[in-house]
């Protein structure tokens, strides 16, 4: 196991969690390469994140959880009106969904 010799001394936890839930890993690279990368991409949930500590980080506090949650709502708003780019290649990734779908 190649991998193992390289990773397993600096990363002994990640790769025995590799090795005992191969079953369900594996599942990953039954996708194509495009859905693959959405799948593992988390760069929208950043930029999201990113938005909303730029709107919390000039309150220190909030009188309860609700305004927490409105604030933040209303936050979400005006961020995904800005939500204007499609993701690269979405036609090819429809189309691929579609066809596991259909064989699935």
């Amino acid at each position: 196991m190649e991998y193992k010799e390289k990773w397993g001394k600096e990363y002994p936890t990640a790769v025995k969690s590799w090795e005992e839930n191969w079953d369900i890993l594996a599942t990953f690279f039954a996708y194509p390469t495009e859905i693959r990368r959405i799948i593992y991409t988390t760069n929208v949930i950043e930029g999201l994140h990113r938005q909303f500590r730029k709107v919390t980080k000039t309150k220190s506090v909030f009188p309860n959880d609700d305004s927490l949650r409105k604030m933040l709502y209303l936050a979400s708003q005006n961020i995904t009106k800005k939500w204007t780019m499609r993701y690269r290649n979405w036609d090819m990734i429809l189309s691929q969904l579609e066809i596991l779908n259909q064989t699935s």
